[in-house]
Order: structure tokens, then sequence, then C-alpha cells
């Protein structure tokens, strides 16, 4: 970096402005006669032309070395006025530069406080995002599950209000008729002649125990196909076939009107109906009228 100095600082005057102030305070002096009584000792001997000479006092020696000594001076001046001024500059650029190390170092501050602020933003809306999502899901699986509870009363209702007493009988499918009676003759019957009575209804059809009981027997009945045998609370028995699916077991207790099945066409059958029988005994040939059966127990068929 270049230094300038300005125009009249720790500057001295030249050799030749300071020898001519010198000349000129040398005359001064001789006029006040200071000069003169300094020198009077060396002017009183005369030269060989007659004239004094004039001979070396010292005065000019000391004013060569005071010359000297005020360069030598002026130049160590001159130095220290550089270096100071150099050292204020470096002074001053590295103020400057703490200073900008400063503002950079709050920037950098403040832009990590926002980032930081916006993070947690971000992350507070996501949090309560996920919260309403949870307490919607857990809303809708109540309420899902009050409906299923709901469902379940009502169809619990349902069948209370549509089963009959326990002591009473009804029709093995609901709103039936007898499509084929009892004791009809012909070669579908291994007996040549009917058993039971066939009650008109399409695969899939609900099949109901007629009355109370217990289940003797559920499942493959040979020429019955998928059959039910149910022992009445009275003692007789009452049989359920060609069913397309069968939903008891043995053992399980039935009440009046409780699906036991589906009609169905299984077993030695020529479409979909129910073949229904009622016996005395779990045996086959034991059977009797189902139709005077069922009326004995008040059903209108």
């Amino acid at each position: 970096m270049a230094f300038t100095r300005a125009t009249g600082r720790h500057r001295r005057p030249s050799r030749f402005v300071r020898t001519s102030a010198n000349a000129a305070g040398m005359a001064t002096l001789a006029a006040t006669g200071v000069v003169a009584g300094i020198a009077a000792p060396a002017m009183a001997a005369p030269g060989a032309d007659g004239v004094p000479e004039l001979q070396d006092t010292g005065l000019r020696q000391a004013a060569t070395l005071n010359e000297d000594i005020a360069d030598r001076i002026g130049a160590q001046a001159d130095a220290q006025y550089s270096a100071a001024e150099q050292a204020a500059a470096e002074q001053q650029a590295e103020e400057e530069a703490r200073q900008q190390a400063a503002e950079h170092a709050a920037e950098m501050k403040k832009k990590a406080e926002e980032a930081k602020r916006k993070a947690a933003a971000e992350a507070a809306k996501k949090k309560a995002a996920a919260k309403k999502a949870a307490e919607a899901r857990v809303a809708a699986e109540r309420e899902a599950e009050e409906a299923r509870a709901s469902e379940v009363v009502d169809t619990r209702a349902s069948r209370t209000a549509e089963r009959p007493a326990a002591g009473s009988y009804v029709l093995p499918v609901a709103g039936s008729y007898v499509s084929t009676q009892y004791q009809a003759s012909g070669g579908a019957w291994s007996s040549g002649s009917h058993t039971g009575v066939d009650f008109h209804a399409s695969t899939g059809t609900s099949v109901r125990a007629v009355g109370a009981g217990t289940i003797v027997e559920a499942g493959w009945g040979g020429a019955y196909g998928n059959n039910v045998v149910i022992k009445m609370n009275d003692g007789t028995y009452t049989q359920y076939g060609h069913l397309d699916s069968i939903s008891v077991s043995v053992g399980q207790s039935v009440a009046p009107g409780e699906q036991i099945g589906l009609a169905g066409n299984t077993g030695n059958s020529f479409g979909a109906h129910l073949h229904f029988e009622a016996r005395t005994s779990p045996e086959y040939g034991s059977d009797i009228n189902p139709v005077a059966y069922l009326r004995s127990h008040g059903v209108n068929i």
C-alpha cells in the first residue's frame, strides 16, 4: 500500500534554503557584533598581501554538523510517520474485517434461526395433521363399531320378534306350500311311495326348525343328500332333506323358527325343494303324515 504525506508535515527546508538562512543569520550576527566578537582573534593576523586572513573558528563545522543531525532526525521522523500511517491503515483494515465478520456471523445466525423456526412450524403442522387424522380414524372406527353393535341388536331383536314361542310350531319354509303330498306313489321313491312331503323352495331359501328340539343328525344322508334330523321336545323326530348347506351341528339345541340350513337339490332330487318328514323314531320307515303332524301343533297348512 502506498502512503502519501501531507504537504508541510515533518518537512524540513532544503539544504540550500537552510544554508542561505544560516548565511543570513551569520550576517545578522556580524551586524550585531556577535560574529565579530567571536572571530576577532582570528582576523588579527594579516596575510601576505597585508589583508587579514579569516581563520576557521569552528562555527562552519558546527553548522554543517547540525545540518547532518537535522537530516537524520527528519528522516527518522518521516519513517516514524510512515510507520504510524501504515499501522493506522492496518488497524482500520483489521477493524473493518472484524466488523464484516461480525455482520456475516449475525446474518448466518439470523438465517439459521429462521430455518429452525420454519422447521419447527412445519413439524408442528405435520404433527397437528397426524393428530387430526388419527382422531378422525378413531371416530370412524367408533362409529363403525357402534353401527355393528346396533345392527347386532337390531338383528337379535328382529329374530326375537319373528321367533315363535318355545312351545309353538312353524312351517319349515316360511310362506311356502306342499308341492308333493305324503305317500304319493311313483318310482322315484325306493319304498314305492313318498315318506314325507315336499315344500316348494328355490336353492338358498332358509329352512327352519318347525319346533324346539336337539340336533341328532347333521350331514350327508344318502338319498336324502345333505339332511338334518331333530329330536323334538315332545319325543317325535323331524327330518329335512336335499339341503344345499347345513348351519347346525349334532347336539345343538334349536328353537322354533331357527334356521338350520338352506334349501337345495342334493341327493336323489329332481329339482330344488325341501323334503320334510315327521317320524316317531329316528329310523327310516317310522314316518307319519307331516301335514297332520304340523296341524296337530297349531300350524296352519
